[in-house]
């Protein structure tokens, strides 16, 4: 179906709208899109007319946005970003097509960029774009095709592809375990200062439930990433609970000591996220069947 013509304003009208509501003046929107004010002015004046509805008020020299307008500019604020988004992809390599991946820095660097050359190897008409991400966000505003997730497949909107569930250990540098006591059972923890990731607030309660010490309170310093609580961890400020294949390396070159017991399965996988309405994406599809590959769980199926 073809829409009224009316109800299709063009990109500079909208952008004009757009930059009017998020930067606050008309004068900021003429300056960020390299215009002058009176052409910012008649773009809206035009805009206005086309819609039949009251888009701005003028209050003294200065426009504002009526709060339909502002609602206005919020949605085709993710539209205008969907649109830049699909003419990167088909200028950045018109062939093959891009991927935008946001990505966790310590999985992305340590568990998916190592095996990216074999990607690169088999599929070099593919362009993979990396940037890092610690939280969710809203595909619609960020220019990003998919995401490496870590928690439960909940990411409203998006389907899933299981990579990794997580295994845990403690580990500590071996001077840290010298001048303490010997640990003998899980419980033995309690007694050195543990150090906490932000992102697994309740990861010591779940590995020492998963040993039979239930119920305890546990405390210790917080670090935001897995980068500095390692570092933490080897210049020997505690015992860190970390994923196996961050701390395989430096187990392996005796940097740190796994301080009880072994790898340990807590809740929580690692996931690659899609946007459900770009899940026939070629660039996307072609990756997402590769990394199934790559992919530790039996269970491969999107849900």
């Amino acid at each position: 179906m073809t829409l009224p013509r009316r109800f299709l304003p063009s990109i500079s009208a909208l952008r004009a709208l757009e930059a009017l509501d998020r930067l606050g003046s008309a004068t900021a929107a003429a300056e960020e899109l390299s215009q002058t004010q009176s052409a910012i002015s008649r773009q809206l004046k035009t805009l206005e007319g086309q819609l039949g509805v009251t888009l701005f008020l003028r209050q003294g020299r200065s426009l504002v946005l009526t709060p339909q307008a502002a609602e206005y500019a919020d949605r085709i604020r993710s539209a205008l970003q969907q649109i830049a988004q699909a003419s990167v992809k088909l200028t950045v390599n018109p062939v093959g097509g891009s991927l935008s991946l946001a990505i966790l820095p310590s999985f992305g660097m340590r568990w998916l960029v190592p095996r990216l050359a074999d990607f690169a190897r088999l599929h070099p008409e593919v362009t993979i774009n990396l940037s890092t991400r610690l939280k969710p966000f809203n595909f619609a505003s960020e220019p990003f095709d998919a995401a490496i997730h870590f928690g439960k497949p909940d990411w409203l909107g998006t389907e899933a592809l299981r990579l990794k569930t997580e295994a845990v250990l403690p580990v500590a540098s071996p001077d840290f375990l010298a001048s303490h006591p010997p640990v003998r059972a899980a419980r033995d923890l309690l007694d050195l200062p543990l150090l906490h990731i932000e992102t697994r607030p309740n990861a010591w309660a779940a590995w020492l439930a998963a040993h039979g010490v239930e119920g305890a309170k546990v405390n210790g310093t917080i670090y935001d990433q897995f980068s500095t609580i390692t570092q933490a961890a080897l210049h020997g400020l505690g015992v860190a609970l970390l994923p196996d294949y961050l701390a395989e390396q430096d187990l392996a070159t005796g940097r740190l000591t796994c301080v009880w017991g072994d790898k340990t399965m807590i809740s929580g996988a690692y996931y690659l996220v899609w946007p459900v309405q770009n899940g026939r994406d070629p660039a996307l599809t072609t990756f997402r069947d590769w990394l199934a590959g790559q992919a530790e769980d039996e269970d491969l199926l999107p849900r």
